[in-house]
């Protein structure tokens, strides 16, 4: 057994309150190198009198990736004080004691001190990390407002061009999509299935994006003004739609009153603390045009990136944070917004975040709170500043399959089990799932036009524990490269439209909600991947009810033939049945649903309890446990 591999850190990912009487401990060992684990555990203060070490608790492998194996117990101790440490078999037959102290061996001479143990002195339901429950059910679709629909023409922005009028649009383009826009699609996104919107910034900006924010408190007058927001929200509630904004805290746009006292006034302006400023004056980058000002190298402010008029906010500056502060609290206490979606929330402070996170879930306790962070994103994600992340890095792998095919089944599985380890099992519930957005080419163009692979995308996305999100358009075949072309102007004319598409993406969002429970809840099992025919079959299971999943990616049909009895055909594309077999053309799915009947699960149980015998009878290692029976 490779020791070096076992890991275990408390009060983390790896042992956490998962809600009231479910506390949950992990343990990382090396893949395939460990038979079996038990937790040894009770009160810290009765282990000499009630030994409890005696009586080990098995723990569960959850998840493996191509360098290690976890393994999962739900526990409680009902005086809420725990010590614990681990019983570790491993398959050559080595057994030893994993503590906090290290490793030894799996002696009574170890075993009975009780200042080896891991400790949680006392289990708090007040610490442990909470989610709205509201997101679990929750299917998003993202408005880039400018390109949504034009719904009032009497605000459009001077210059506004004809509703797609190009087939690639620019930088500087405006196409007077609104609020109202929104508003007059409300029942179309309904009909769809969508129950959350998350909004791009609609404050006062310059651009068509919003990124480069004038005024946070107000609407910018090319989208409406607050009425017509207020609406929105009102009657998107009234529809039982969420409405998530967008918040730029990370920066300033060029034309702010702040940045242009500090162009005026230099070092004299009662903002210059406000931003990282190197030197005076000031580098004055107004008379670039929006190409040249996306990159602009190196100046003597910090930015967003390179990008000149974005000069980056000191959120370490009280005065800052008061004044963001206070913009966070006045949208949700206004207008009642459902969530906050935080851009390049990876590069503000800890500390700005966690007072961000007091003071807003303090206004509305089930507000939600996503970062935008493209990376693992641990440090945000304790339960003190953000909810969930775009969880870009888990869906990377998604996208690096099916889409880049530049790794293998088995490499996908093994980095979405990464991710999805990381962190505790209720941040996994809420984290915000995509396959493109306003910031990364459209998912169609991704696919190379092929549509059959775009479901077959979509429809694994939908299959993991998240909250999913479709890009406006994705679901009528609205394709476009890298920003700004990602950001082409929706289409409205129905005949314009892949209603085949549309017809799927709508049966995909109600297969999510009407199984919502196992697919956020229900543990996964990836049963049957095969690298070298491209399938993925894997298993969503909530207590006896089960949901199979098989992707076929390979240019050969897939033939399915050991499928459980009375399974019910539940989702499907490219997929042919006959003789009580499915065959799965190259991008095709397939999901059934099943029900587990207690003669089959004992049946089952049965036959894999005597096959784990005679493996470890063959391997001459046979726990305690199994002995015993």
């Amino acid at each position: 057994m490779n020791t070096a591999a076992l890991y275990h850190r408390t009060e983390s990912e790896y042992a956490y309150l998962y809600e009231k009487d479910h506390f949950h401990i992990r343990l990382r060992t090396q893949a395939g190198d460990v038979a079996h684990v038990e937790l040894l555990s009770g009160d810290p203060y009765t282990i000499e009198s009630d030994k409890w070490y005696e009586n080990g608790k098995e723990m569960r492998k959850i998840a493996s990736t191509n360098l290690h194996d976890f393994w999962l117990i739900d526990t409680h101790e009902q005086t809420n004080r725990m010590s614990y440490g681990f019983h570790v078999t491993g398959r050559d037959g080595i057994e030893v004691f994993y503590s906090d102290q290290g490793v030894y061996p799996y002696d009574e001479a170890f075993l009975q001190v009780a200042s080896f143990y891991f400790r949680i002195p006392y289990i708090h339901e007040i610490d442990a990390f909470k989610a709205p429950e509201w997101v679990k059910n929750t299917i998003w679709y993202q408005v880039f407002p400018d390109r949504f629909e034009n719904g009032d023409t009497s605000v459009d922005p001077e210059g506004t061009l004809p509703w797609g009028d190009k087939e690639n649009p620019s930088r500087d383009d405006f196409y007077g999509g609104d609020l109202r826009g929104v508003i007059n699609r409300l029942d179309y996104l309904e009909d769809l299935g969508i129950n959350g919107i998350y909004l791009c910034p609609i404050f006062k900006a310059s651009s068509n994006h919003k990124y480069d924010t004038i005024d946070y408190y107000e609407v910018d007058p090319g989208f409406g003004d607050k009425e017509t927001f207020k609406e929105l929200v009102d009657k998107a509630h009234e529809r039982g739609i969420k409405i998530m904004l967008d918040a730029v805290f990370n920066h300033l746009g060029w034309h702010s009153p702040q940045w242009q006292d500090v162009l005026k006034h230099q070092e004299a302006s009662k903002y210059k603390d406000w931003f990282y400023i190197h030197n005076f004056p000031v580098d004055n980058l107004g008379d670039l045009t929006t190409e040249e000002l996306e990159n602009v190298g190196r100046v003597n402010y910090e930015t967003f990136a390179f990008t000149g008029h974005m000069p980056k906010l000191n959120t370490a500056n009280q005065e800052v944070q008061d004044y963001l502060l206070s913009i966070a609290k006045y949208w949700i206490e206004a207008f009642d917004i459902d969530g906050w979606r935080l851009d390049v929330a990876n590069e503000v402070d800890h500390f700005f975040w966690k007072k961000f996170f007091k003071e807003t879930t303090a206004v509305k306790e089930d507000i939600y709170i996503l970062g935008e962070i493209w990376h693992s994103s641990q440090k945000w994600l304790n339960g003190d500043e953000f909810h969930a992340v775009m969880n870009y890095a888990f869906n990377d792998n998604i996208e690096n399959y099916f889409l880049k095919k530049i790794i293998t089944p088995s490499r996908m599985v093994s980095g979405l089990n990464a991710q999805m380890m990381l962190y505790r099992q209720q941040t996994s519930e809420v984290m915000f799932n995509l396959l493109d957005s306003h910031d990364t080419s459209r998912l169609l163009t991704k696919a190379k036009g092929d549509k059959e692979l775009v479901k077959s995308a979509l429809a694994f996305m939908f299959a993991q524990k998240g909250t999913p999100c479709i890009f406006y358009g994705t679901e009528i075949g609205l394709y476009g490269e890298m920003d700004p072309d990602c950001r082409k102007c929706m289409i409205w004319d129905e005949e314009l439209q892949d209603q085949e598409m549309l017809g799927f993406t709508r049966d995909l969002i109600g297969f999510r909600k009407y199984y919502q429970k196992i697919l956020t809840y229900g543990e996964i099992e990836w049963h049957d991947v095969r690298d070298d025919e491209q399938l993925i079959g894997f298993k969503r299971t909530l207590g006896n009810e089960s949901l199979i999943f098989y992707f076929n990616q390979d240019k050969d049909d897939a033939f399915l033939d050991m499928l459980p009895s009375e399974a019910v055909l539940s989702l499907e594309t490219a997929t042919v049945h006959y003789d009580n077999q499915a065959v799965l053309h190259e991008n095709g799915f397939v999901v059934y649903y099943h029900v587990d009947t207690e003669a089959e699960k004992r049946k089952r149980t049965e036959q894999k309890r005597q096959r784990t015998k005679e493996r470890m009878k063959r391997m001459k290692v046979l726990p305690s446990h199994l002995v015993r029976n």
